[in-house]
């Protein structure tokens, strides 16, 4: 799958559906992102099942906002509509598709049930 453009309009029916999303945050005038977007081209063309989101940080400065994005690129991995990675950077294709092979075998019912652990063990107190 090729990658798709992600605005404030389309980003929460991405995210939220159930499957993983991996999101580039980029600039054009940014020399990193540049040089990050054929090797994050060449990993969606791998999966065809995943969803390679790219946020353009200028033009979608509420969002890049929203998520407090100070540094880019920025690669972002979310899976059934929960993040699971965040972190300013490039990173070479063999790490993507390390990052890739690890969210997959997540069992996403165990990750729900301990991000609420917290917060229902606050809620008690």
């Amino acid at each position: 799958m090729a990658t798709m453009n992600l605005t404030k309009e389309n980003f929460k029916a991405v995210v939220h559906k159930k499957g993983i999303v991996l999101i580039d945050w980029w600039a054009s005038w940014c020399g990193p992102c540049r040089a990050f977007a054929p090797i994050y081209e060449r990993v969606s063309e791998k999966h065809p099942d995943v969803v390679f989101g790219k946020i353009d940080t200028e033009a979608e400065r509420e969002l890049a906002g929203a998520f407090e994005i100070r540094s880019i690129p920025t690669l972002m991995i979310i899976r059934d509509g929960v993040l699971l990675f965040n972190q300013p950077g490039m990173l070479p294709e063999r790490a993507i598709e390390d990052l890739l092979g690890q969210v997959e075998k997540l069992d996403m019912e165990e990750v729900k049930t301990s991000a609420d652990q917290p917060a229902a063990a606050a809620a008690q107190a």
